[in-house]
């Protein structure tokens, strides 16, 4: 059974920090891309980072360039997405999702996991 679990989310001022993880079991992991995505309150959902297999192939929207992070550790079956300088407008639940390769822009992303909701706010 495929599995990803997202933690690490939470409430943070703006300006501060979050690390969040997705930790995927029931599949090959290392075989994958996987792509963060987020939905805010009343939003669809959005495409935030993506990494491919190994790693060595990155993207982020230009909302979150210069901001936030994407890596992954195969060894531990687990991706990351460092979140600095995090603004209200960050304020969402974030999943990951796993995918064999590169999925176009204007394919849906259909998150199998509950998410792990950021809220930005002073």
């Amino acid at each position: 059974e495929v599995q990803l679990v997202e933690s690490g989310g939470g409430l943070v001022q703006p300006g501060g920090s979050l690390r969040l993880s997705c930790a995927a079991s029931g599949f090959t992991f290392s075989d994958y891309w996987i792509y963060w995505v987020r939905q805010a309150p009343g939003k669809g959902l959005e495409r935030v980072s993506y990494t491919n297999s190994g790693g060595g192939t990155t993207w982020s929207a230009r909302s979150v360039l210069g901001r936030f992070t994407i890596s992954r550790d195969n060894a531990k079956n687990t991706v990351y997405l460092q979140m600095n300088n995090l603004k209200p407008e960050d304020t969402a639940v974030y999943y990951c999702v796993p995918s064999r390769d590169w999925v176009p822009p204007d394919v849906s992303l259909s998150p199998p996991g509950q998410g792990t909701q950021v809220t930005v706010s002073s």
